[in-house]
């Protein structure tokens, strides 16, 4: 169980952090965030501002909870991110519905519109932070290097996470004509 924590933790505690990062590594990025949160729709206009602030202060409180050596910090920072989760779970679902195609900005910069994919990391990541959560009070205490390798699983899967709008990108097809003009290059070149 120990391990369990200790890989969620650093997957979680990667994936906030990249998050809070991603919203204020400058004035223009968190204008950007509070832009996307008022064209989702989900929340009144005169709440936006508070919202986006909140959300940003509940994923540095997860930071910050995963990163306490306690085990009750540990604890709530798993419930934390598991309310943030399903919060983001529901507003990603009613846009989704509402036909919105605003892009997310879960971690900064991204031109990929919110979809059916960020829902299910979202339920993912809502997963793990549950399970982890459960695994905290009945954890026996690991040995530290097994430990440590879980949390440097978590961390690199954490890393992967915050890049999961690119690697969507990676994998979308080209428009037709970027397509075309690839393949005309490609047949120049040969």
């Amino acid at each position: 169980m120990e391990y369990l924590v200790a890989g969620a933790r650093g997957l979680l505690g990667l994936v906030f952090l990249g998050s809070v990062i991603g919203k204020l590594t400058g004035r223009s990025e968190f204008t950007t965030f509070v832009d996307s949160i008022r064209a989702l729709g989900v929340v009144p206009p005169v709440l936006v501002h508070p919202v986006a602030r909140a959300v940003i202060a509940g994923e540095a409180a997860v930071c910050v909870l995963m990163a306490v050596p306690v085990r009750g910090g540990v604890t709530a920072g798993f419930l934390v991110a598991a309310f943030l989760l399903t919060a983001f779970i529901a507003g990603i679902a009613a846009a989704v519905r509402r036909g919105a195609t605003t892009p997310c900005r879960c971690f900064g910069p991204s031109s990929t519109p919110l979809g059916i994919p960020h829902i299910v990391r979202n339920a993912v990541l809502c997963a793990v932070a549950v399970a982890g959560a459960l695994a905290v009070p009945v954890g026996a205490d690991a040995r530290p290097g097994g430990a440590m390798v879980a949390g440097i699983a978590g961390l690199f899967a954490g890393a992967v996470v915050t890049q999961f709008d690119h690697l969507l990108t990676l994998f979308r097809p080209l428009p037709t004509s970027a397509r075309a003009s690839a393949m005309d290059r490609a047949d120049r070149s040969a």
